[in-house]
């Protein structure tokens, strides 16, 4: 009797939970959307695998429930342009993420807002520029890097191979030498396992298992699975980070920084007095980790999306083969400089960003105040409770 009256408790609770978001929901004027249902929201009627297609149906504003996570999703070019470009101000939020947070242990740039997402964002940008992002010191890294990726690929004696592990490789080692001021050898062990770990990470984030550790982060915490594993393997990445750290202090010539660590020390060491900077190791860390897992997967998956659509239209491929060959020639490396004597080649690439689709659901986005968006009002919410995904 007293399990029962338990239970009925319990479905009790859930109800009343469920009528005061129903409630809610009306209050605020947000956006309609399909019925959800107490605890599992909207989750029963998504598509696990790309659930991007089943939100098309509802129209391009539309209110849906995670969980029991509030979400309101925008759908389309129109509306995503909308709110990040004529609203940019107010869809700047980002959106607190438990897997992320987890990860970066409340830290770094990818999960910040408000004053810690400012300052972290413009110092590194600025510092990247200054080591060469869009610079020529970036550019002879990229040949340097390329030309490793060119000899690796002649070394498979033209037998089939999957490009992955060499992409993955070029494309970190570029991000190494801006971050870490070296590059590591394809057959260096710890490295290997840096970039399985990687991939492995990004694998389970976007994988139902993740998503479901994103809905219920407190019950996953408790459960035996994959999360477990991940958690221990990112350890074991900021481990690798924080050698590389304190490697750095060591050296540290402050007048003649080397790299994104060494001029992150520098601040930290110019705003020791300031209780409240945003420039202390365990943001160093954590935007360390978010620059290698991000830039290291992002990429190389934009370079494999770009082969298969070009085994897919050999004429295209041959067509940007013969431009490159007329103006570079068949040992030149490419340089920046060459881009404005590459129209077809240039277009091509754009053209296959356009059509991929890297991030379906797109980064979540939070509402730091209330929202007014085509007729509807997306309120100001509380850690999780309330986040906008953002579908092209």
């Amino acid at each position: 009797m007293e399990l029962s009256g338990t239970l009925i408790l319990g479905g009790l609770i859930v109800v009343l939970v469920w009528l005061v978001g129903l409630k809610s929901h009306r209050r605020w004027s947000l956006p309609p959307g399909p019925t959800a249902l107490p605890i599992v929201g909207n989750l029963l009627v998504l598509d696990k695998k790309a659930p991007f297609k089943t939100l098309k149906i509802y129209g391009p504003v539309m209110t849906v429930y995670m969980g029991p996570w509030r979400a309101v999703v925008l759908v389309g070019y129109d509306t995503v342009k909308e709110a990040l470009v004529d609203q940019a101000d107010d869809f700047t939020g980002r959106g607190p993420i438990p897997f992320l947070v987890r990860a970066n242990r409340g830290y770094g740039l990818v999960i910040s807002n408000g004053e810690r997402w400012r300052q972290l964002r413009r110092f590194t940008l600025t510092t990247l520029r200054d080591f060469g992002m869009g610079r020529k010191g970036m550019e002879e890294w990229i040949q340097e890097v390329s030309s490793q990726l060119i000899d690796r690929i002649q070394s498979t004696n033209a037998k089939p191979f999957d490009p992955t592990f060499f992409l993955s490789c070029s494309v970190s080692n570029v991000i190494c030498c801006m971050v870490f001021g070296e590059r590591f050898s394809y057959d260096d062990d710890q490295f290997l396992q840096l970039l399985q770990i990687t991939a492995d990470t990004i694998k389970f984030g976007s994988s139902p298992w993740g998503q479901l550790y994103n809905i219920f982060p407190g019950l996953m915490e408790w459960l035996p699975g994959r999360h477990n594993k991940v958690f221990a393997d990112i350890e074991k990445m900021r481990g690798f980070v924080l050698t590389k750290i304190q490697a750095h202090r060591e050296t540290l010539d402050p007048s003649s920084p080397r790299d994104y660590i060494d001029c992150f020390l520098n601040r930290i060491s110019q705003e020791k007095d300031n209780p409240t900077t945003e420039f202390h190791e365990d943001n160093l860390v954590s935007t360390v980790l978010n620059l290698f897992l991000a830039g290291t997967e992002s990429t190389s998956s934009t370079i494999r999306y770009a082969l298969s659509v070009l085994i897919k239209y050999p004429k295209i491929q041959e067509a940007m083969q013969q431009e490159i060959d007329t103006v570079l020639g068949q040992k030149r490396s490419p340089r920046m400089e060459d881009r404005k004597s590459l129209p077809f080649t240039d277009a091509v690439l754009h053209e296959i960003q356009r059509f991929m689709d890297i991030v379906p659901m797109g980064a979540p986005h939070y509402a730091l105040s209330d929202i007014s968006f085509r007729g509807y009002t997306i309120p100001k919410v509380f850690i999780c409770h309330n986040y906008i995904t953002l579908s092209l």
